[in-house]
């Protein structure tokens, strides 16, 4: 059966295995999709059109479904954000998208708008060096576990590491590390793309001391202690998150703080010390410019700050 004879939400599978294997996509942006696309399913199955075909998807569809996501409201009276809207139309036009790749009848995503308020620019959220030196040095390092805990926090805003990059580091890529000052490693970054981080001396510094205190045979780099001896115990996304949420309450650091807000922290650090975006780009392993351009505003703020300090004219005679 061609292609364009099998039902859109019938296709989905197929469009899910296009994200993994031709574009490369991040198997959480995969599971994103799919959550995203089952709200647009049951919305053609409650409008009894779940045996729509691509091209039979018209524009008054995709304006009702518009509607339906503005409109929804859940059983506590919630109502979705237009950020979240912006999510459930971005999965669509994804998939508008994988039709066109694969020369199927549908509407174009261009389509499918996104509101105006959805596409405000991002704003990022980091610490300064100040409140940084605080997280560092919350775990006590008296115990093994607060000497991971701080190995985990100095390779976070050393590197600059997603969380899912510093679960998947293994340790015998930190073998042979007694007399290094610093370190290069190379990784598989977000979307299997491949790139380089850096670990500063102090950091390097902090996960030799926290491997000298390990007598497994664990091949992950940070681990829990409850796992059998038989168990896997490299540490989850989830262990990593409320491990930084645990030492952001003990240092009195912004609550908004994850292991994310370390990424933003390094890069908004780099940034002031005058390193371009292009390097930065390379640093945090972005595939596109735009990308970074999120902490520009960071730039545009210290240079406003600047300008009301030394040049806000206050020095002029009346």
């Amino acid at each position: 059966m061609k292609k364009s004879n099998i039902p859109l939400v019938k296709q989905i599978p197929d469009f899910l295995d296009y994200c993994e294997i031709e574009k490369g996509l991040a198997e959480k942006t995969q599971e994103n999709y799919q959550h995203y696309l089952q709200k647009f399913v049951s919305w053609l199955k409650r409008t009894k059109k779940e045996a729509l075909l691509p091209h039979e998807l018209t524009t008054e569809d995709i304006w009702a479904y518009r509607l339906h996501l503005s409109r929804f409201t859940d059983e506590k009276g919630h109502s979705l954000k237009k950020t979240t809207q912006n999510y459930y139309l971005i999965a669509l036009r994804a998939l508008l998208g994988y039709f066109v790749a694969k020369d199927i009848e549908s509407p174009p995503p261009g389509k499918i708008a996104l509101p105006r308020d959805a596409r405000a620019e991002k704003t990022v959220k980091f610490l300064n060096l100040d409140q940084i030196e605080r997280l560092l040095s919350a775990p006590v390092t008296g115990t093994t576990q607060g000497l991971r805990d701080r190995a985990i926090l100095e390779s976070l805003f050393s590197t600059g590491l997603r969380i899912a990059e510093l679960v998947a580091l293994n340790r015998e890529q930190f073998v042979n590390i007694k007399d290094k000052k610093d370190l290069e490693i190379g990784i598989i970054g977000k979307g299997s793309h491949p790139r380089t981080v850096y670990f500063s001396e102090r950091a390097l510094m902090w996960i030799r001391k926290y491997l000298e205190t390990r007598k497994d045979k664990d091949k992950a780099l940070f681990i829990h202690y409850r796992a059998r001896e038989d168990a896997d115990a490299r540490l989850t996304p989830r262990s990593i998150e409320r491990t930084v949420k645990k030492y952001a309450i003990l240092a009195g650091v912004p609550v908004f703080t994850t292991p994310h807000t370390l990424r933003h922290s390094m890069a908004t650090d780099l940034l002031t010390q005058g390193v371009d975006l292009r390097t930065i780009q390379e640093f945090l392993g972005h595939r596109s410019i735009l990308t970074t351009q999120i902490y520009t505003h960071v730039t545009n703020k210290r240079l406003r700050d600047i300008h009301r300090q030394f040049h806000s004219g206050k020095n002029l005679k009346k």
